[in-house]
């Protein structure tokens, strides 16, 4: 074997012998790579905000749900007779394609202790979409300059203001599970006030709601 052979064929092999050895569970060793690539940021920026819309289409729906027997048992109480009792009513606003149909004959199994009932779950119901709505906005207002992908800087700016510690070495997909984590953590929490204090970070850094973003946020809204 020819000495440049030799060369190159130890070189592989180094190159190998620690996927073989993690393999094998002897030990692993890696080298980390910063979150720089498009492809990376866009994961963590597509993926994050169609989490959170796929929380406010179930927000939308549980609070549509608790407003129509709210107004329903409202009619009740004022003696006003229901429009179709046995089938009920249907409740799906235009604008929203794919809301649910609720009928009104089912509002008293829904809620048996009437109006109290459906108006604190209209209320709970109404406050999770306001804060998954803003925390929707929150995560379009860290893309500053629009590209649809979080930035090193960008990412290290949305979870810091967040309270998270930022390591650029540790991967977007550790990043995006630590972003959807805590959306859930303040979402079940209902923490609006600590999500607008994040929200108010980033736009002490320079960061706004572009003609973008809003159009983004009138879409998921309607």
């Amino acid at each position: 074997m020819s000495a440049t052979l030799k060369r190159t064929t130890r070189a592989r092999l180094y190159r190998t012998l620690p996927s073989l050895l993690c393999v094998y569970g002897l030990v692993c060793v890696s080298t980390p790579v910063p979150l720089t690539s498009a492809a990376e940021g866009d994961s963590v920026f597509e993926s994050f905000t169609e989490h959170i819309q796929r929380q406010i289409l179930t927000d939308k729906r549980l609070f549509l749900e608790a407003e129509t027997c709210t107004a329903w048992f409202y009619e009740q109480q004022e003696h006003k007779p229901a429009k179709s009792p046995v089938q009920g009513v249907s409740y799906a606003p235009a604008g929203w394609r794919g809301r649910a149909v609720i009928e009104t004959s089912d509002c008293p199994r829904r809620y048996p202790d009437g109006l109290r009932a459906a108006r604190q779950e209209f209320g709970r119901t109404q406050s999770l979409l306001s804060l998954s709505l803003t925390f929707y906005q929150f995560a379009l207002v860290g893309d500053r300059n629009d590209d649809e992908q979080y930035s090193v800087t960008e990412l290290q700016d949305i979870e810091e203001s967040l309270g998270l510690r930022f390591d650029s070495v540790r991967g977007p997909a550790v990043d995006l599970a630590a972003l959807n984590t805590q959306f859930e953590t303040m979402h079940k929490s209902g923490s609006l006030e600590g999500l607008m204090a994040s929200l108010g970070t980033l736009l002490d850094k320079g960061y706004r709601l572009t003609p973008q973003d809003r159009s983004a946020l009138n879409r998921i809204s309607q």
